[in-house]
């Protein structure tokens, strides 16, 4: 199996609250309340683990409160490349409905000065060469701009690491400049990021970018790669909870990739395990009975790339 290193520079203890159904302005009562060290770099590293690669972590951890995200670490046999900084690690508050709704309420994050980034960049420059591939996912944490992260990515390239990156907004125009060899935006993500959406793909083939895996819910994922153009429909499921969806897709993808599996093995499996994560709170493969049902189900077949 492969070697994989995580970056979450903006990781995050995930608070998620599940009730019947949220009722704004009124006293709700929970049925649970479950915390995670999460973040989507975390998340995709927990799922990558499970299919058994070798996974360290890393990224901006916040000192002041780290004992979540080091149990995860310790439990789980991560390598930990995070650089600890000033402040507590953001705490986001999930709210899943019973009808599978999620309202997201997330935090800021720490400020990350140019001293840890600075650190971040020579921490990765040393320990590049023991993986095959990173994932870099999340959001940014304050400090940290567009172009610095830009200059990440491209820094990850020239150390000749594979790039597979998920974000959004400023940090996802940025990231595509740098042209990683995989990007895995949502339709509204990626329609956001350019003025013609339907000229997108095209456009990151030309920067660069190998692949280009764009998820759609319910919908289906569609993966455009060198020569090829796919979509998956996924198998219909109970919804617990959305989160983590996204994040065990791009595991999906990238464990598929490195392990040389048919295209169509690749989206059926990543495509199964997204559907299996929106059945659970929390992250990870917990039944392989219940993937292999699952990945049975989803339909597979050609699509003619825009």
């Amino acid at each position: 199996m492969a070697r994989i290193l995580t970056l979450t520079l903006n990781p995050a203890l995930d608070l998620t609250v599940r009730l019947a159904r949220l009722e704004p302005g009124e006293v709700n009562r929970s049925e649970t309340l479950l915390t995670h060290a999460a973040g989507k770099g975390v998340n995709v590293a927990q799922v990558l683990a499970d299919l058994g690669h070798r996974v360290s972590v890393g990224g901006f951890l916040g000192e002041a409160n780290p004992e979540a995200f080091e149990a995860l670490i310790a439990r789980r046999g991560f390598g930990d490349a995070f650089i600890r900084v000033p402040g507590e690690t953001r705490s986001n508050i999930k709210i899943a409905e019973q009808d599978g709704r999620v309202t997201d309420i997330n935090a800021p994050g720490p400020l990350v000065d140019e001293r840890a980034q600075e650190e971040l960049l020579k921490r990765v420059a040393i320990i590049a060469p023991e993986f095959d591939a990173v994932v870099v996912a999340g959001s940014l944490p304050r400090g940290v701009s567009p172009q610095w992260f830009q200059g990440l990515l491209e820094a990850l390239k020239g150390l000749g690491l594979k790039v597979a990156l998920d974000t959004s907004g400023e940090a996802l125009r940025a990231g595509l400049n740098a042209g990683p060899w995989m990007v895995k935006p949502n339709t509204e993500e990626l329609a956001d990021a350019f003025d013609n959406a339907s000229d997108a793909v095209s456009q990151l083939h030309q920067q660069g970018v190998e692949h280009v895996v764009v998820s759609d819910g319910a919908a289906g994922v569609n993966w455009y790669g060198p020569g090829l153009a796919l979509h998956a429909s996924p198998p219909k499921v109970t919804v617990a909870s959305t989160v983590g969806a996204g994040d065990s897709l791009l595991a999906g993808m990238v464990h598929g990739l490195l392990s040389g599996d048919t295209p169509e093995q690749t989206l059926r499996r990543a495509t199964a395990i997204a559907a299996m994560a929106v059945t659970q709170i929390g992250f990870g493969i917990s039944d392989d009975a219940q993937l292999a049902r699952l990945e049975s189900d989803v339909d597979v077949r050609a699509l003619t790339e825009q």
